[in-house]
């Protein structure tokens, strides 16, 4: 299923790389305040559905922009959860730090995952008890062992004044007890990049399952910890996550407590 999954996802590629070269054709609307989806989402959204509807005729579907397909219950077997375009606000603006999400769900259980950035054509990949991959190459969470010595990456849901307000609240809390924090603007490769050591921790809250989906896979395959904000496993339907190396991850879930 990977090889057909790496298909669709470059077949998403294609329609936003041709985008890309003329972004004042992008047509732009606003979900919600600073909330944007544009034609380019839709269309990367269904090419890549496209692939692999006809390989899996059976398979459900949970994407960003088209919601849940019909076939999509309690008793589906195989379920594909899809960002087409996580980073829209970057990729809008030009920003090159944004990238296709797609993991598989089977049962209940993330068992694929794909994230690719098609700017840097890094493609990140993993399936359940294989490890996680770079271009095909092994990769491992950081070795870091201190939070003081680490680089964060991190996120913030616009449109609620409140979360603002607390998002602000552990941005001076990570700031001060790391090296650096950053908010890059795609949470799928913010996931991808812990798992391959390029940040050794990420925190966020008001995620959506495709916006996590994927990267979780990738983050605990290369031997990292993924967890809601109080450390239970449900993060996928409540959206909070802590993720990193094991030694960064405790400390990071110690000094976030209060906002579990």
């Amino acid at each position: 299923m990977l090889n057909t999954a790496v298909k669709a996802a470059r077949r998403g590629a294609a329609v936003i790389n041709r985008a890309s070269f003329d972004l004042d054709r992008v047509i732009v609307n606003e979900k919600q305040h600073n909330d944007f989806v544009t034609d380019v989402d839709t269309a990367a959204e269904q090419a890549i559905i496209e692939v692999l509807s006809k390989a899996y005729p059976e398979h459900g579907f949970l994407c960003e922009e088209s919601g849940a397909s019909a076939n999509v219950n309690d008793e589906t077997e195989y379920v594909w959860i899809i960002d087409p375009l996580d980073g829209t606000t970057n990729f809008i603006h030009g920003f090159p730090q944004y990238a296709i999400s797609m993991a598989l769900q089977h049962r209940g259980v993330i068992t694929l995952a794909l994230v690719y950035d098609p700017v840097r054509n890094d493609l990140f990949t993993a399936e359940k008890g294989s490890g996680a991959f770079l271009n095909d190459k092994r990769i491992r969470v950081g070795k870091l062992d201190r939070i003081a010595k680490a680089l964060l990456g991190t996120g913030y849901q616009a449109g609620n004044p409140a979360a603002l307000t607390e998002y602000l609240k552990m941005y001076g809390i990570m700031a001060e007890r790391s090296h650096g924090v950053r908010r890059a603007g795609s949470a799928a490769l913010d996931l991808a990049y812990v798992a391959c050591g390029r940040l050794d921790g990420f925190y966020e809250k008001g995620l959506k399952p495709w916006d996590i989906a994927a990267g979780a896979l990738l983050v605990s395959e290369a031997g990292g910890i993924i967890a809601e904000f109080n450390g239970e496993s449900d993060y996928l339907h409540k959206g909070n996550v802590i993720a990193g190396s094991p030694k960064v991850f405790g400390q990071m879930v110690g000094l976030l407590a209060e906002f579990a």
